[in-house]
């Protein structure tokens, strides 16, 4: 009807969880989470020398015979060459994460 106001369905003064915010369990990551200060170059760059041409992963040191990534770089992140070698090269990303890997990824730009 006119002037009547229409009200929903779901009435929210009804619901006792309305307006409630719902947070998440905190949970403490372990130290292996953390990026060490050595593998952070503050302020990050803003030019790049190269492209990687596929998905690598990363090593924060040099790698070890079998040892896990650090993480992984997706294909086309651009990189600035700082150091190379004749099969692994280290590198910069935008975020400042410097970081090891395979120097058959890099394409130059």
């Amino acid at each position: 009807m006119a002037g009547e106001e229409r009200r929903s369905a779901e009435d929210p003064a009804a619901d006792p969880t309305h307006g409630t915010m719902l947070r998440p369990q905190a949970s403490v990551l372990s130290d292996g989470s953390l990026v060490p200060d050595g593998n952070v170059i503050r302020p990050p760059p803003n030019r790049f020398t190269h492209t990687l041409s596929e998905d690598e992963p990363y090593h924060f040191d040099d790698p070890r015979q079998g040892a896990e990534p650090a993480g992984m770089l997706p294909a086309g992140t651009p990189v600035a060459l700082l150091v190379e070698g004749p099969d692994r090269c280290r590198v910069v990303d935008g975020r400042g994460l410097y970081v090891e890997v395979s120097r058959a990824s890099l394409s130059p730009l």
